[in-house]
Parts: C-alpha cells; sequence; structure tokens
C-alpha cells in the first residue's frame, strides 16, 4: 500500500467539488441538478466508473472546467470518484442537491482553496483517503475580523 499526494487543478474564479458516488448515471444526474439549481452557472463534471470499462465519463457546459476535470481525476485516478468545477456559482448553491442525489455517497470537499488530494494504492487500485483544504489556522478571529466577516457575506448577498 502507498499514500501519495495530488494537487488539484483549479482554475481561477472556480470552486470544486470533489466526492463519491456508485453509478454511471452520475454524471448526467449531477449536470441535471446543477442546470437546473444555478442556470447561468459554467461547469464541467468528470465521474470514473469503477467497474465495466472504468471509463473518466464528462459532461458540461464549458469545455475548458470538463477537461480540467477529467485532468483531475486523472491523476487521482480513483474509481467511483467526481469532480465538479463552478464558475458563476458557489457550492452552497448545489450543495444539498447534490448531497440528496441517489447515487452520491459522500463529499469530500467544495472549496475555491488550494486542494490536495490524499490518494491510497493497492493491488486493486486508488482510493481517496483524506483531502488538505487551503491551510492550516494562523489566529483566532477578533472582533475586527469579525466585522469583517459579516461585511463580506453581506457584500456577496448571503445576509440582509
Amino acid at each position: 500500500m502507498e499514500l501519495k499526494k495530488v494537487k488539484v487543478s483549479i482554475p481561477d474564479g472556480c470552486n470544486i467539488i470533489i466526492g463519491q458516488s456508485h453509478f454511471i448515471k452520475t454524471v448526467e444526474d449531477l449536470y441535471e441538478i446543477i442546470v437546473t439549481t444555478v442556470p447561468q452557472a459554467k461547469f464541467g463534471i468528470a465521474f470514473s466508473e469503477a467497474s465495466g470499462p472504468c471509463l473518466i465519463r464528462k459532461e458540461g457546459n464549458d469545455e475548458e472546467l470538463i477537461e480540467v476535470c477529467v485532468k483531475n481525476l486523472l491523476e487521482i485516478s480513483a474509481g467511483h470518484t467526481f469532480c465538479i468545477l463552478l464558475k458563476n456559482a458557489y457550492p452552497i448553491n448545489i450543495l444539498n442537491a447534490i448531497k440528496n442525489c441517489q447515487e452520491v455517497c459522500r463529499i469530500f470537499c467544495a472549496t475555491a482553496n488550494p486542494l490536495e488530494v490524499i490518494v491510497v494504492s493497492t493491488e486493486q487500485g486508488n482510493g481517496i483517503v483524506a483531502v488538505v483544504d487551503g491551510f492550516s489556522p494562523k489566529a483566532v478571529e477578533t472582533e475586527n475580523d469579525k466585522i469583517t466577516r459579516k461585511e463580506f457575506l453581506r457584500k456577496i448577498g448571503y445576509k440582509l
């Protein structure tokens, strides 16, 4: 057994969601969830099969984002894994719908931060063990930091 770190590509202005699912129709169901929840979103989706031909299935409405999703899954090389890249939308807009998708087993992360995926390799194949999302904490929030946080949430329209 071997552990390796995979640095995931996230284009500027995008968010990424990495998860695990179990069925060939995942890529189509995720497409329908995104397009019906956030119609203005630009996105790419890729899904790695874990049986049969073991193909990386791909969909989306932005060719560059689709190809980056495929590249990320080729690097991770774990079956039943999906990658979504979003532009003009945030994961918060679609996460509950994705979690409610019948074949989705788990979400590993949803972020715009630098991302590393820790992968275990065995004789059978690869699997995701963990993710490293962003950086370690540097301090505890001050009163000024709290004011800045609240102003930011209102600026982007998530609070009144």
